[in-house]
């Protein structure tokens, strides 16, 4: 029996440029060139990627979204298709009765093969105007690579990756758009998120000035251990790289010394003292 399913993986760190889209796609299909992407099984950008973020109404941010398929989706579909490659990106969405949505859409060789529609929203940028997917966290597939999708704050919350991690995940995404005062959340939640459920994670943000605002880099891949396998700095467009293995991530079970140390994360929950995270009453408050 194997012992190992490994899989390389990227996350382009790059600037993106404010409502241009064709500039913006054309910048992927760049990077998507470079051999570190071209040997990768799953390539991610940030979110966002293809409109920019620092939108100030809903009016002002419509045109720059577009339908999923659209043309942004068409040429990563086209790319994959050719390449025999999964890609990750995020983009303002044209969703039904006028709905912007903030999504990251995962295309494979096949064509679309999820969309995830940001659910936690920060009174920040064009999240001021978007809706909130109002959908489950579920799993999609680029190929046997187990996947859960979110995006830059959803990261916030620990509850969604552990119903991705409890559905089976190898590897949770996370597209964001960090901007200063987000320092300690590029710090120390991925090694969190990935330490706590035993999952492999990778946060990619972006680098660049867009409207008075500075984003801060700091993209990182992290291990079923919570270690950093790779990270960028906070001004530097790159490319970072590394290999997961798909058995780690589903081997919950962790032995470290046979009958004296052994940690289960699954079988050591206690969810019947959970109750109190999923009430609802009395917990939110108003936007500003």
């Amino acid at each position: 029996m194997s012992q190992s399913i490994i899989r390389r993986i990227a996350g382009v760190q790059t600037d993106v440029r404010w409502g241009n889209a064709a500039d913006n796609v054309a910048a992927m299909l760049h990077w998507l060139q470079d051999p570190r992407a071209r040997d990768a099984h799953l390539v991610v950008f940030p979110e966002c990627m293809v409109s920019g973020y620092c939108f100030d109404s809903l009016e002002e941010a419509w045109p720059h979204a577009q339908p999923i398929p659209g043309p942004a989706t068409d040429s990563l579909c086209s790319w994959c298709s050719q390449h025999h490659q999964f890609v990750a990106f995020g983009m303002l969405e044209q969703g039904a009765a006028g709905a912007l949505f903030n999504s990251c859409v995962l295309i494979g060789p096949r064509g679309i093969v999820s969309v995830y529609r940001k659910v936690h929203l920060p009174h920040l940028g064009v999240d001021r105007f978007t809706t909130s997917g109002g959908q489950p966290f579920q799993l999609c597939q680029a190929d046997e690579l187990r996947l859960g999708l979110q995006i830059c704050y959803d990261g916030v919350f620990p509850e969604p990756s552990r119903v991705l991690a409890l559905a089976g995940a190898d590897l949770l995404l996370l597209p964001t758009n960090w901007p200063p005062g987000a320092d300690t959340f590029a710090r120390y939640i991925p090694n969190a998120r990935a330490l706590e459920n035993n999952v492999y994670f990778l946060a990619v943000n972006r680098v660049g000035m867009e409207r008075g605002f500075r984003f801060i880099g700091q993209s990182r891949l992290c291990d079923t251990n919570g270690q950093t396998l790779a990270e960028a700095s906070a001004t530097e467009e790159t490319i970072l790289v590394g290999e997961i293995d798909l058995l780690q991530a589903r081997n919950k079970k962790l032995v470290r010394v046979p009958g004296k140390h052994v940690i289960d994360r699954w079988r050591d929950r206690h969810p019947e003292w959970y109750g109190p995270i999923l009430a609802t009453a009395n917990n939110r408050s108003d936007r500003p």
